[in-house]
């Protein structure tokens, strides 16, 4: 069987992930310390864990209904509400998803044409171009820039805007920057959306991970926007339950219904034992967010710091646990300066092309690890750079 010839041409032509790529480089080397990978390396709550346990203990394995159990679609609702200021009926404008990937995939699936393009910031989280190419869409990117810290901005949208345009999709705080968006910055954002008859696909798993004097704003909060924006969030960033795979979408009824339309069939419901803790998380775990925010804030700082130190240039992130250095000084390309660090101080960060173009001359490293990891890898890294900086 030539099963290259029978695979789809979309799925072929789609690239492998480049975190993923690094990640499997960096496990190969022994005694390496990683960087490179955007998962909490804290375990999640006890009080999670424990009702997940007792779930399990209950004999509560079955199905749930398509929609997620009603508790945590409330639990959703009132959380959301709460802290962000924008209300959605538990009953049909929230869907509990197998994390955002799962949910954005379904939503692109839900309002894609063939020939229909979706604007995406580069640079920006990997899978946001491969679900737009596996919908049928055309990923359209539209380039953001150090020196506005990597911030969308209405006229670089202007350049790229076509007839075709269906959808943007955003991500704020950002994964692979760090670059954190106020409400006075993202309205033009909201304006142009609206100007143009644009759905909004905002991704905002990394909303409860906010820096310093940064104020966190929902895009569906912005005058006008809850109508045709497609909210993105989850459990794995802020409460550490990456493997659990809960996520949930919010939108309007009428945007929602199709996209749980195609979770019936994709997916039937999130998973019964997870979907148990994320109601206990919601309840019960501020406490928890808080404590791992303030390290991961702590940790930030540090690295900050310690690249500023090393003469790297770069700006100081706001959100999420990422940072994203300059390190065209040392003559390489991205890749290269990945491989060399690897290879010569085991050290893994991710190439800033991983996630797009832009990302060339930079690379991502996260410091959703521990202190001392971080230290360490900060000495090599500054020997590293010291050795190959050429200007």
């Amino acid at each position: 069987m030539d099963w290259n010839n029978k695979t789809a041409a979309n799925v072929k032509a789609i690239k492998p992930s480049g975190i993923r790529k690094f990640f499997d480089i960096a496990a190969q080397v022994k005694g390496v310390l990683s960087l490179s990978i955007g998962e909490p390396d804290f375990a999640a709550p006890d009080k999670v864990l424990d009702a997940m346990k007792a779930s399990l203990d209950a004999k509560e394995t079955s199905y749930t209904g398509n929609s997620g159990m009603m508790e945590l679609r409330e639990a959703i609702s009132l959380h959301f509400e709460k802290r962000y200021g924008v209300h959605y009926d538990p009953k049909d404008e929230i869907l509990v998803t197998v994390g955002v990937s799962e949910g954005l995939a379904m939503a692109l699936l839900a309002i894609t044409e063939p020939g229909d393009e979706v604007i995406i910031p580069d640079p920006a989280y990997v899978a946001y171009p491969a679900s737009v190419e596996l919908a049928g869409g055309t990923p359209v990117f539209v380039p953001t820039y150090p020196e506005h810290d990597f911030k969308l901005t209405v006229e670089a949208l202007e350049k790229v805007i076509t007839p075709k345009t269906k959808a943007i999709v955003i991500g704020y705080p950002n994964n692979p920057t760090g670059t954190v968006m106020s409400a006075e910055e993202l309205m033009p954002i909201a304006k142009f959306a609206e100007e143009h008859d644009l759905i909004v696909l905002s991704d905002e798993i990394y909303c409860e991970l906010m820096y310093g004097d940064a104020k966190f704003t929902s895009f569906a909060k912005l005058p006008g926007m809850r109508e045709r924006t497609v909210i993105f969030n989850g459990f794995s960033k802020a409460y550490a339950m990456t493997g659990m795979r809960l996520g949930y979408v919010c939108a309007p009824r009428e945007g929602l219904a199709p996209i749980l339309k195609l979770h019936q069939y994709a997916i039937m419901c999130a998973n019964t034992t997870a979907q148990v803790g994320g109601i206990t998380a919601l309840k019960e775990c501020d406490d928890d967010v808080e404590a791992m925010r303030q390290e991961y804030d702590r940790r930030r700082k540090v690295i900050y710091k310690g690249l500023c130190d090393m003469g790297l240039p770069v700006f100081e992130p706001k959100g999420a646990f990422y940072i994203f250095p300059d390190i065209r000084c040392t003559g390489m390309t991205s890749a290269e300066f990945c491989e060399k660090l690897v290879q010569e101080e085991k050290v893994a960060v991710v190439p800033g092309t991983a996630f797009g173009a832009q990302g060339e001359g930079f690379v991502r490293i996260s410091y959703a690890a521990s202190m001392d990891t971080i230290q360490e890898a900060l000495k090599r890294m500054a020997r590293f750079v010291e050795k190959y900086r050429s200007c």
